[in-house]
């Protein structure tokens, strides 16, 4: 079967535009000729600009500028004017622009959510949280002011001394973030290198270049000092020439393992410290004694969340020979189930992917499938709409551990299901992958799906579910990262430790 033709049965996708009307939303930004610097939205020094196109109807809506050298070099610029200051304050006072900022970012949650739709397709009721999410991290580590706060002495181990150990922010910091979750990805990001002490320069992905700007206002409106954090936009080679700034001291990075090599190359080249969040092929392993009911119900948002564009989601489904039947035709019926329509429509579950590029990828993947012998259940085609970039959400049954779905991540709303024999068997497909990011093990008994999980080599697991924990590390392991995100962890990547040892009066 040709990917350009539906599946047997399945639905075709609603035209898009049943959401709401486009034309009457309060966008505050379309197209913008300027970078946020220096704590202003300054003019861009070139006239290269980028559309910004709507996935769901394939309009381009806005565009930004594509920076130049030298809008590189003011924001790197104001940002070192700035560093001095900003670390001289005192950590519980940054935690409290943090705590403003927060309130600023959920005061402007309807043209966020709304804008971020628009920009990558991703469905209304996934983008309405980003606002809530995003000050929900930046109120944690708010939290660990304290923990910068409170001295850390420790006694040498022959009793002579003690050294007193600093923390000092590592500089300016590079936050280059994807398309997927344009928000959140910087937040996570931003939140700690703000609370370290640390200034700014973030570039977010070219698809995704306006909703940031809301929380650059958020940013302004909190009072944040000018200089602190500064956005341009721009291309790959806005973000090369950030990574490669001799003022930039570190880089945080979410987005392809491709670029995320390239990125380590030229840090370890330069002896700067990176973070980076990469690819995943995660696996979900199903146990004999799975409750279907319950694995239904988590399953879109751990295996197929935002439309299947989400690093850490698991969309490699191990299943037991013995129950392969049941579990495929209860995935199949969860994912025909959910709807596939425009993102800005409420009821939507799976939308458009994001950009033109990411669609012919899908396609890619979904003829590899019918090609090497998989059977698609559900979907395995693009999706008739008259315009936009659908693709029918597919499972793909009786794939096996070779095919080029059972290895590669995909980036969009494709499951493989593959089959295993034995728990030692499902462990050893699990982590049968360069990556190691994500994963969920569905059980009804829970310590015996925790005793399996802690066999999967990966950076986070779920037992039944999967959710991030804005206070534990989050990273990956293998082809998936280096260093973590969250938790107090996260907040380390930006500091800078200072031994300071001294002699005991005796």
């Amino acid at each position: 079967m040709s990917a350009t033709q539906p599946a047997p049965g399945a639905a075709a996708a609603p035209p898009a535009g049943s959401g709401l009307d486009r034309a009457t939303l309060d966008l505050p930004y379309t197209y913008q000729d300027d970078h946020f610097v220096d704590g202003a939205w300054a003019p861009s020094t070139g006239t290269g600009r980028i559309a910004v196109v709507d996935p769901a109807t394939e309009e381009a809506w806005g565009a930004v500028p594509d920076a130049t050298g030298e809008d590189v070099e003011r924001a790197v610029a104001a940002a070192r004017r700035a560093l001095p200051g900003w670390a001289a304050t005192a950590p519980s006072e940054r935690a409290a622009y943090l705590r403003r900022i927060a309130e600023e970012v959920e005061r402007r949650a309807q043209p966020l959510a709304w804008t971020n739709t628009r920009e990558n397709g991703s469905p209304l009721a996934e983008t309405s949280g980003a606002a809530a999410n995003a000050a929900g991290i930046l109120r944690y580590f708010a939290t660990l002011a304290e923990h910068l706060e409170t001295p850390d002495v420790r006694p040498f181990p022959n009793g002579a001394g003690e050294t007193v150990v600093g923390w000092d922010p590592v500089g300016v910091c590079a936050l280059i973030a994807p398309w997927n979750f344009p928000i959140n990805l910087v937040v996570i990001k931003l939140a700690p290198a703000l609370l370290a002490g640390c200034t700014v320069v973030i570039k977010p992905a070219s698809p995704t270049p306006l909703s940031i700007r809301l929380v650059l206002d958020a940013v302004a409106a909190a009072g944040v000092p000018a200089g602190v954090v500064n956005l341009v936009t721009g291309g790959g080679a806005v973000g090369d020439a950030l990574v490669r700034h001799p003022h930039v001291a570190k880089v945080a990075f979410t987005g392809s393992t491709p670029v995320g090599r390239r990125i380590a190359a030229a840090c370890g080249e330069l002896l700067r410290p990176v973070t980076l969040e990469l690819g995943g092929k995660s696996a979900g392993i199903v146990l004999p004694d799975v409750d279907l009911e319950e694995m239904s119900r988590a399953l879109i948002r751990s295996c197929l969340r935002n439309t299947g564009q989400t690093c850490y989601i698991s969309t490699r489904l191990l299943v037991p020979a013995a129950r392969y039947g049941e579990v495929v035709d209860a995935i199949t019926a969860t994912v025909a189930a959910a709807p596939l329509g425009d993102p800005l429509d409420v009821r939507t579950v799976f939308g458009p992917v994001a950009t033109r590029a990411q669609y012919d990828t899908v396609l890619e993947y979904l003829a590899a499938g019918h090609a090497e012998g998989a059977r698609a259940t559900t979907g395995g085609a693009a999706a008739e709409a008259d315009r936009g970039y659908y693709v029918q959400p597919t499972v793909f049954a009786d794939v096996t551990p070779g095919m080029r779905i059972a290895r590669e991540e995909i980036f969009g709303p494709v499951l493989a299901v593959l089959r295993y024999e034995s728990e030692d068997e499902a462990v050893a497909l699990a982590n049968d992958t360069a990556f190691g990011l994500g994963g969920i093990v569905f059980s009804a008994d829970a310590e015996h799906a925790y005793r399996v999980a802690r066999r999967v080599d990966t950076g986070s697991i779920g037992l039944n579910f999967f959710a991030s924990n804005h206070s534990a590390p989050f990273g990956g392991r293998g082809d998936s990262g280096l260093g973590v995100e969250y938790g107090l962890e996260g907040l380390h990547a930006y500091l800078s430790p200072q031994s300071v040892h001294r002699r005991v009066a005796r």
